[in-house]
């Protein structure tokens, strides 16, 4: 075997490890969207690769509109739908960021950064709430894994595969838009630096991502999808309160979860000022694509995916073009004729930041909802309800669960509340009026407006559960510790 071989399979193996102690050390998965991703994966399996989806008929989500923005993503997760789906799940996190962290090896061997295979286990220890969110059954970890590949293929000039891999982004993800800023990132560089226009990282990602776009098994779904996510989404920003992923962290909290990547990235920049010298184009690219990932990490939290690891590819390129430079403190430091002192300082730096990062990701991880949640409440209306019948909740974000455990049933409103207020901005606000509990009888409405006879809350909704034992016309049928369940009787 190879070291081209060995090395990557090595990595791989020390990723593998180092996630699944971090997933495993709790039985919960830590989001809610792990539960519908990993369901859907299930439905592709036994259903087909394009099954119905009749779960959310009043959201932009609809059978008839439906797009699945997560297609190959889903499919990659098909493999891990035999036996426990929760499992499955969170193996699939675990196998997803390893090779996304061999990807970001892979972009530093390609371009023969020095400890290329030292600088990627520091992904490890960079950042605790990027851990966290690569322990996530979600397609983040993939796409950062697509845009280190992405960025290797820009470097090397292989721009037909940068033209497929854009294609296939698209089928992926819908965060493919990043793949033309990391190109338009390279192009800038090269603007910048060499005087000279590089349009082809452009022209071929923007190519692969139209023809993505165009030839789809959802298209125009698909256009019509893309366009409501991310314009009408954003017009709609104020005026509704969405995920806590697209709120930005404080200072305090991005000092306390992430000082290594803001170290790195420091430290990158520290390493352009030692030697004195012009950046090349490598180091411009990921500074640049660093510098856009903070600043988009200031404005909401899930870029916590993105800011940390290009810090460290930054730092990685600014610290391996040392060794070009004639400077005797530098090449002691990273070349000397003794045992090089810094791969032994980095070394040390990852080990810190690996035992500071473990045990904060796995509290965190520890601290979410119970894998259980709604089981209960799921079985009983899967068992006493018809097939299909609407079920009107209180939370949108209880979806994900409920769709697991029940896929019988349909739901008012999930994945995201924007796709219910899209659909239909006046039940949407009559929605939010009902289970803040400022709608006296509310059984009426839910059933003239929104078609349920049953609803579904959790034991938060405290004024909505208020409003429901004083209501006549709900008739409380399942409780738990976890949730409640009521029937709207019939006049």
């Amino acid at each position: 075997m190879t070291r081209h071989t060995l090395t990557p399979l090595v990595l791989f193996i020390l990723f593998f490890t180092g996630m699944a102690v971090i997933q495993f050390s709790t039985p919960h998965m830590p989001d809610n969207d792990g539960f519908y991703h990993i369901k859907f994966a299930w439905l592709m399996r036994t259903e087909g690769l394009k099954p119905d989806f009749p779960y959310l008929p009043m959201s932009i989500l609809n059978g008839e509109d439906f797009y699945d923005h997560h297609f190959l993503y889903h499919v990659a997760l098909t493999p891990f739908t035999f036996g426990d789906l929760r499992l499955g799940a969170k193996w699939a996190a675990v196998t997803f960021s390893a090779l996304a962290f061999v990807a970001v090896w892979y972009l530093l061997d390609r371009q023969k950064v020095p400890y290329a295979w030292l600088w990627a286990l520091a992904l490890l220890g960079i950042s605790e709430a990027f851990l966290y969110r690569m322990s996530i059954s979600r397609a983040q970890s993939l796409s950062l894994g697509v845009m280190a590949l992405g960025l290797a293929w820009m470097f090397e000039g292989k721009y037909k595969h940068l033209a497929v891999l854009s294609f296939l982004y698209v089928w992926m993800y819908n965060a493919f838009p990043l793949m033309i800023v990391l190109a338009g990132c390279y192009t800038a560089a090269v603007y910048l630096l060499e005087k000279r226009f590089e349009p082809r990282p452009l022209l071929y990602s923007g190519i692969g991502i139209l023809a993505g776009l165009v030839i789809n098994p959802y298209f125009p779904n698909n256009i019509i999808f893309t366009y409501h996510h991310f314009v009408a989404k954003f017009e709609l920003a104020d005026s509704i309160k969405v995920g806590n992923e697209w709120y930005p962290y404080d200072t305090g909290q991005l000092l306390e979860n992430s000082l290594p990547a803001l170290v790195a990235f420091t430290g990158g920049v520290l390493a352009l000022g030692l030697t004195g010298r012009k950046m090349n184009t490598r180091i411009a690219t990921t500074l640049f694509a660093a510098l856009l990932f903070g600043a988009m990490l200031f404005q909401a939290r899930r870029f916590i995916e993105y800011f940390p690891p290009f810090a460290l590819i930054f730092a990685a390129f600014s610290w391996g073009a040392m060794s070009d430079f004639d400077n005797s403190l530098l090449i002691r430091l990273t070349a000397g004729k003794q045992k090089p002192l810094f791969p032994i300082l980095l070394a040390l730096a990852i080990i810190g930041g690996i035992f500071k990062s473990f045990p904060a990701v796995q509290a965190q991880l520890a601290d979410s909802k119970p894998h259980n949640l709604y089981e209960g409440s799921s079985a009983w209306l899967a068992k006493n309800t018809n097939e299909g019948e609407m079920v009107f909740q209180t939370d949108w974000d209880d979806f994900p669960r409920l769709f697991f455990y029940n896929s019988r049933n349909t739901y008012l409103a999930g994945l995201d509340p924007t796709y219910f207020q899209i659909y239909s901005p006046d039940l949407y606000r009559e929605w939010v009026k009902i289970t803040r509990g400022e709608v006296e009888n509310p059984s009426r409405f839910i059933r003239s407006d929104f078609g349920a006879r049953f609803v579904h809350t959790d034991l938060n909704h405290g004024n909505f559960i208020e409003q429901a034992q004083n209501d006549p016309g709900l008739r409380e049928v399942y409780r738990d510790e976890q949730s409640v369940l009521y029937q709207v009787i019939e006049p």
